[in-house]
């Protein structure tokens, strides 16, 4: 299937427990985390860093977006490439997006290498993915109906026919109702409610 058809995509739910990882007295426990936007990272981050003040470090990866996707991937202080990346694999790996991978390494006093490194972060990011929750969910599209309140039953009409989610409704003399389509149907709905006289209907910005 090719990607520019592709209306579904996969994200964790919840946060699983923490995986802990351990190798020559170093530990690295592993945390992923639901995401929508950069803010949630930072303050998730925060917290770990509250919650693991003793820790050397606390390198991640984030993916957040289904079609304009926002990554980035932190070493923190780690050698280059040695940390954000393997776990950012990982997410890769396991095909979700909307989600934060952070490693915290408490260092064990041998120094692991930047291959030890890198697989060590790997596998953190491995293993707490394999714990987690992942599910399909479909890429919406959102729209904006507008039309006069004598118009109602003819947008009701569709909305049932079509079988389609309100997100939510203002009904007074001009009404709105925000719609949320599958990527895949948006078209079709679209074409369905322009058709009919006196009633707008836009992509919600």
């Amino acid at each position: 299937m090719d990607d520019l058809n592709k209306d579904t995509y996969k994200t964790i739910i919840t946060s699983p427990e923490p995986a802990l990882f351990k190798e020559k007295n170093s530990k690295f426990y592993g945390y992923a985390f639901p995401v929508t936007n950069e803010e949630e990272v930072k303050t998730h981050i925060e917290e770990l860093k509250k919650e693991h003040h003793s820790a050397r470090h606390w390198c991640y990866a984030y993916q957040i977006g289904t079609e304009n996707i926002n990554y980035r991937a932190n070493d923190d202080g780690e050698p280059n490439n040695s940390a954000g990346m393997p776990i950012y694999g990982q997410i890769q790996s396991f095909e979700v997006t909307n989600v934060l991978i952070v490693v915290v390494r408490y260092f064990g006093g041998v120094k692991l290498g930047v291959g030890g490194l890198i697989s060590a972060y790997k596998t953190a990011a491995q293993m707490v993915l394999e714990t987690a929750e992942i599910v399909e969910k479909t890429i919406d599209i959102h729209y904006i109906i507008k039309f006069d309140y004598i118009n109602m039953n003819k947008v009701m009409r569709v909305i049932k026919e079509k079988n389609i989610d309100i997100i939510n409704q203002k009904m007074e003399m001009s009404c709105e109702i925000e719609i949320a389509i599958r990527k895949n149907n948006a078209q079709n709905i679209y074409e369905a409610f322009q058709s009919i006289y006196e009633i707008d209907i836009s992509e919600k910005e």
